[in-house]
């Protein structure tokens, strides 16, 4: 809680209580506009204590992303050392999220294979996809197999 009341944080609950407060100010003027006559400021009215909401609830969830933060900077306290568990070795903390490990993707023969060697522009334009699966960043442009046409 004192990660709140840094010189940066307290910069930003006084802007959070300006904005909220210049933007309440404004829809009050803009509701007594509206009731001297001025029609269009009826929708001002209600747009100002929007915004004002809106900062209500970007600094409300700023302080809790911070809040959560700082939770989880803090250490685990030390535990002792048991069988299961010898000296030495961390502590597995109970809120950590799991690793998911992808599984690595094998190319797998078909009978399309098989129809690519009968066919040569299959086999080329299998050769092209090849190529650029196995040059993620490169443009089609630069396949260096690219025949050009003098239609």
């Amino acid at each position: 809680m004192k990660g709140l009341w840094t010189p940066a944080w307290i910069a930003r609950h006084l802007l959070a209580l300006v904005l909220v407060a210049g933007f309440l100010a404004l829809g009050w003027w803009q509701f007594s506009r509206a009731t001297g006559g001025n029609s269009l400021s009826w929708g001002y009215t209600f747009e100002w204590p929007v915004f004002a909401a809106f900062v209500v609830f970007i600094w409300f969830r700023e302080v809790q992303q911070a809040r959560r933060a700082a939770g989880a900077a803090e250490p685990e306290p030390a535990q002792e050392p048991t069988a299961e568990r010898p000296a030495g070795q961390p502590v597995p903390r109970q809120d950590a999220p799991l690793t998911v490990r992808r599984p690595v993707r094998v190319p797998v023969a078909s009978a399309a294979s098989a129809a690519a060697d009968d066919d040569p522009e299959l086999a080329a334009y299998n050769d092209y996809l090849s190529w650029l699966a196995a040059h993620p960043g490169a443009r089609p442009s630069d396949y260096p197999g690219r025949r050009t046409s003098t239609s």
